[in-house]
């Protein structure tokens, strides 16, 4: 069979969840007897694809440049088309969701949908943004659609005109972070730490989080939040944590590399993940690789991929986020157990089995 995933993530991410699962997916893929597989990413920003076999990878890296992105995006989709179409692929699986395929249109299609986050909190939104209507088109000229969670295919089935037969679920797997020897407190220093890994905007409820530590004196008095993501601290967080009493030397922001995130997850106390939604939730997989205790909302597919291995609160209330900290950080018992449950429980999601769910569905669709 002649696979091939098209370039949209790849133009789009230089790092991310999407892109990671697309090339796991794709070495994987490659791995199985009967698949030729290409990733067809022309001209692209992303640095995963370079961890793949080259024979597999149809393109080349440009690095991202100031005020390029939409130029880069155009030219590195563009040209996805023509050269895919050389590879006179069995079966594409669009990467990300395009208002018009990549690749050519007599070949089976598959989709993978991530999330329902912009159907589900449109607010978290500025207005014109269109994706909503770009995975509409995706979803509808798809001939089975991917969800990563249970929780993600109910809500696509109850949003959208698809029938169940068209639709399944295949869990993402873990990925093991690359370690580097480098210590969290070369990165952040020796007091100890909460950490919160996650972009902060609306859903993803960091504010959330901010209140429930800012109303507790033992929280303040011993630990801070880390925050791992792309983007430092805007005036209004800022202004947030001022109006709380939470002092600017108890929030910290890194970002940078895997070998940075996985020291600080070794190093800390917990992960707390206050998402009011996902469509399934990597990091507390990550942390839980990692023996760091998970903290976490009990909304949407977050119970459904960390079961039993996490302390659960209900991210609406921030009295229940403190309690649940509070709880697990205050007993060395429970951050035990939470660690011994969570060597097992990130063990059952393996790309492995992700790519022999998936292809079973490759191989249906063109047989």
């Amino acid at each position: 069979m002649k696979l091939v995933y098209d370039a949209q993530v790849f133009v789009e991410q230089e790092y991310g969840g999407i892109s990671r699962y697309i090339c796991a997916l794709a070495s994987q893929m490659a791995r199985l007897p009967g698949m030729d597989v290409k990733v067809v990413a022309p001209l692209h920003i992303n640095r995963y694809l370079r961890d793949l076999r080259q024979d597999i990878v149809v393109g080349c890296y440009v690095p991202r440049l100031p005020r390029t992105a939409r130029i880069m995006k155009t030219l590195g989709s563009a040209l996805c088309r023509p050269v895919a179409a050389l590879m006179r692929p069995d079966l594409v699986h669009e990467t990300y969701y395009a208002e018009q395929a990549l690749c050519g249109a007599r070949v089976a299609r598959v989709l993978t949908v991530y999330d329902m986050i912009e159907e589900r909190f449109p607010e978290s939104f500025v207005a014109g943004y269109t994706l909503t209507e770009r995975k509409r088109a995706a979803v509808a000229r798809a001939d089975h659609i991917f969800c990563i969670s249970e929780s993600t295919r109910c809500d696509l089935l109850d949003r959208y005109p698809v029938s169940e037969d068209r639709v399944s679920v295949t869990y993402l797997g873990c990925d093991a972070l690359s370690q580097s020897g480098l210590r969290a407190a070369d990165l952040v220093g020796a007091a100890p730490y909460i950490l919160y890994v996650a972009g902060r905007h609306g859903y993803k409820n960091f504010e959330g989080l901010l209140k429930a530590y800012a109303a507790s004196d033992w929280l303040r008095s011993g630990f801070r939040i880390v925050c791992f993501g792309t983007a430092g601290f805007s005036p209004e967080e800022r202004s947030l944590m001022s109006r709380l009493g939470v002092k600017a030397e108890q929030v910290l922001h890194v970002g940078g590399s895997d070998e940075r995130l996985a020291a600080l997850y070794l190093g800390a106390a917990a992960l707390v993940y206050p998402s009011k939604y996902e469509g399934f939730g990597i990091p507390p997989l990550e942390a839980m690789s990692l023996d760091c205790p998970v903290i976490c909302s009990n909304t949407s597919s977050i119970p459904e991929v960390v079961g039993e291995a996490g302390e659960y609160f209900d991210p609406m209330d921030p009295e229940s986020i403190r309690v649940s900290i509070e709880r697990v950080l205050q007993s060395s018992e429970r951050r035990q157990q939470l660690i011994a449950l969570g060597r097992v429980r990130c063990g059952l999601f393996t790309w492995e089995r992700c790519a022999e769910q998936t292809a079973a569905v490759y191989r249906r669709l063109v047989a």
